[in-house]
């Protein structure tokens, strides 16, 4: 009669769902570091490109102006309407161009919190 009864029952045992908490446990805690990295990573090359085509832009007015401009906003027609949002700082305006004369100038992404620590490329322009 016993064998009949436990037969019927359907379900895990307690047993077996710890181990299966454990199991996934284990893998949340190798996977999570990994993908917050990449996702610092990703951010981080995103900047990066944004500020390699926010430097391409400048160089394009200076050759034309014969100068550099640094205000920001004055790019966002040639950026195709608007500044790039800058994914370490959250916003369109994580961008500096130094300009030291008339015909060098320097684009860099702002590191911001949202990427870790890291040190952005900085992209020099000559005339």
């Amino acid at each position: 009669m016993k064998n009949i009864q436990n037969r019927n029952r359907k379900g895990f045992t307690l047993i077996e769902l710890l181990v299966v908490v454990l199991i996934l446990g284990i893998l949340t805690a190798i996977a999570l570091p990994s993908y917050l990295s990449s996702v610092n990573a990703s951010r981080q090359g995103a900047a990066n490109t944004n500020a390699r085509a926010l430097a391409t832009s400048v160089q394009g007015k200076a050759i034309t102006a014969n100068a550099y401009d640094t205000t920001l906003t004055d790019y966002a027609t040639d950026m195709g309407g608007s500044i790039p949002l800058n994914p370490c700082t959250g916003s369109t305006t994580g961008y500096t161009i130094t300009s030291a004369t008339s015909t060098t100038a320097t684009v860099t992404a702002q590191a911001g919190t949202a990427c870790g620590t890291w040190t952005p490329m900085t992209f020099s322009l000559t005339l």
